[in-house]
């Protein structure tokens, strides 16, 4: 089985260097069969380790592959852990991103940079496999930074456009600040347990919960919570939480194709993996949980209410994005790691499928992005229609479809915890279901019905995508229904094993375990839940407003201009951060320059040494008289000194 865990990791590789290095050489068509036989090998072979791992019922590996070199008995090596939550993330990342290879053949068929796209997103495959299959932390960080630097590529594939340069470049600086933090918890780690290995870490943790540190003399600090909180600020720049969130909306300048993989599969969801993984660490601290949780539910409610206010189709799916990572923060705060792995899944397939399907829009309407501008597409693009409002459904969670079986356990299990934060948690996530029922329809009757809002030019040529972007589309829905129904063995049977851990005080699942009958018990009770009802009025707000009074929502933002404008500004993030951040390192840039170049360096230092030089020169040459006997008086004096010297000295003297 090493060779088949080898080889996951490996074909995506493969594919992108032969992309990436050799795409003149192998053609359009070359780069993108060499990379989508890649991907498709590794999602084969992870079906291979599903088979092996979960129905077989064999026991997880844990083992090195190459040990680069030891330092003081701390081992620096490549090494995979494959257990059942590897397992589901290898299905997860090479499923949609076999999808979005596909799609991408017909999304990026003119572009210039075709081959140069396929050995990115190849290579960004690559990456996140190596990230969920990592057994230390050498590892772990090598799969973080590399998604970061893949991303930072995508993001700006489109390098000619400044908006394109400007997104990527606020990616990776908002992803360094996360990525300090992560550091320092890798460093503590080392610190304190000496060793880089998950293993040999979770064995030794419980001994080390009751140990403290000062980081200011005089103050103790709990190191399991210091370490847990700087691994987590890591997880809120890579899973865009408050206030590392503000890089994910821009990354919208990237193509379609990138936005799907970036916001299903692979980056955002590193964070949520890696708090699941670390698990063991995260229950021996309580204070990291609801810091966790605060942060989470933040995010879920008021990156939602933002979606409210978009009018490019790609970015009120990338609000909904922010909204959903915000879920899945909250069901790890609450210690329901498996919820949070489970939504990670389900929202992995319709977020894809959104986002695919918005680019078939963006195609077939000659790129354009704006939803007012659109209206009426049901009769153009049929296929595109009913996957949107599948995965439209699903995102709302409604009843029977993927997201209703996941965002409702999420909010259970916030409502049975006890974890301080838990209350405000429960109200955030609760009224989330309405705000994203509100905006995710707002977009969807916008696109779909009410009237046709272009011009004939655009009506003569519209029609539906070709098969190489609609059967992803297709292949995307299926999941999106049915994947909630894995809920029994995911969520509440033991499916996870020793994967995760949950310290009996902090077990909400088990306690919701009791309560569950089954998937259609689920879907019965949720129709009478709370969730169901908010949805249902989300979804018929949004109905009544943008198809049978759309001059609410204008007299709407006309009655609430500051709150409007406060939304449209996204509460003044980005304004802050241009200001302070960016402003601020300008100015002590600028200062610096002022300061250390022109007036020590270059005017003390250079200029002024030449001027001493130039003044001592100008003072000497008068020395240089000409005249004998200045010389021979300057001599006397010289030799008088000299004799007057040795005598001070002469013993005696």
């Amino acid at each position: 089985m090493e060779n088949i865990y080898l080889t996951i990791v490996l074909a995506p590789l493969a594919g992108a260097l032969l992309a990436g290095l050799f795409g003149k050489v192998i053609g359009r068509s070359g780069a993108h069969w060499v990379t989508i036989l890649g991907v498709a090998t590794s999602f084969v072979l992870s079906v291979v380790v599903f088979k092996y791992m979960v129905i077989d019922g064999n026991e997880p590996f844990n083992g090195p592959v190459y040990t680069w070199m030891v330092s003081d008995g701390i081992h620096m090596q490549v090494g995979f852990l494959v257990d059942r939550l590897t397992t589901l993330m290898l299905l997860v990342v090479t499923f949609v991103s076999l999808m979005v290879h596909i799609y991408t053949i017909g999304y990026m068929s003119d572009d210039p940079g075709y081959q140069r796209f396929f050995s990115y997103i190849a290579l960004f495959t690559f990456s996140m496999l190596m990230l969920v299959m990592s057994n230390n932390f050498l590892q772990l960080f090598f799969g973080w930074e590399a998604v970061g630097l893949v991303s930072y590529l995508l993001i700006g594939f489109w390098y000619k456009r400044p908006s394109a340069i400007y997104a990527n470049l606020k990616a990776f600086l908002v992803n360094r600040v996360g990525d300090f933090g992560f550091l320092l918890g890798i460093a503590a780690i080392v610190m304190y347990f000496n060793t880089l290995d998950y293993a040999g870490v979770f064995a030794a943790a419980p001994a080390m919960a009751g140990s403290t540190m000062q980081i200011f003399p005089g103050s103790d600090w709990s190191v399991m919570t210091v370490i847990c909180i700087l691994l987590f600020i890591g997880a809120m720049g890579k899973s865009a939480q408050v206030p590392l969130h503000v890089w994910l909306p821009d990354s919208m300048e990237g193509p379609t194709p990138i936005s799907a993989l970036i916001h299903a599969a692979t980056m955002v969801t590193a964070g949520i993996f890696m708090v699941a993984r670390m698990s063991p660490l995260f229950e021996l601290s309580e204070t990291a949980l609801s810091f966790v949780l605060v942060i989470g539910s933040i995010t879920a409610l008021f990156m939602g209410f933002l979606g409210l206010v978009q009018n490019d189709i790609k970015r009120v799916i990338a609000y909904s994005t922010l909204s959903q990572l915000g879920y899945m923060t909250v069901a790890l705060g609450v210690s329901a790691y498996s919820v949070g792995i489970f939504h990670l899944m389900t929202h992995a397939f319709f977020k894809a499928l959104l986002f695919l399907a918005a680019g078939s829009v963006i195609i077939a309407m000659h790129h354009e992005q704006d939803i007012r501008k659109m209206g009426g597409l049901r009769k153009y693009l049929p296929i595109t229609y009913w996957t949107s409002l599948v995965g439209s459904l699903a995102l709302i969670g409604f009843p029977g479809f993927a997201g209703f079986f996941s965002k409702d356990t999420i909010i259970e299990a916030v409502h049975a915890s006890h974890i301080a934060g838990s209350g405000f948690a429960y109200v955030s996530v609760l009224s989330g279901v309405f705000i994203t029922a509100l905006y995710s329809f707002r977009m969807f009757f916008l696109v779909f019905h009410t009237h046709e809002r272009f011009d004939e030019h655009t009506r003569a040529h519209l029609h539906e995508t070709p098969a190489v972007v609609t059967v992803p589309l297709i292949m995307l829905a299926i999941p999106s229904v049915v994947a909630g129904y894995w809920i029994d063995p995911v969520v509440f049977g033991d499916y996870f094993g020793d994967a995760i851990f949950v310290s009996h005080a902090h077990d909400v699942v088990g306690h919701l375990a009791e309560e569950f009958h089954g998937t259609s018990a689920f879907i019965l009770h949720g129709l009478t839940g709370p969730a169901f009802w908010l949805a249902t009025a989300g979804l018929g707000t949004a109905w009544f407003i943008y198809t049978q009074k759309p001059s609410i929502a204008e007299q709407l933002a006309q009655r609430f201009q500051l709150v409007y404008r406060i939304m449209l500004d996204k509460y003044g993030f980005d304004r802050f951060n241009e200001i302070f951040f960016a402003g601020g390192a300008r100015g002590t840039g600028w200062t610096l320059w002022k300061l250390g170049d022109v007036l020590l360096i270059d005017g003390l230092l250079v200029n002024g040494s030449a001027r001493l030089v130039g003044w001592v020169s100008g003072v000497v040459r008068h020395v240089q008289t000409g005249y004998l006997y200045h010389y021979a008086f300057s001599m006397i004096i010289g030799l008088l000194l000299l004799l007057s010297w040795f005598l001070w000295l002469a013993p005696g003297a």
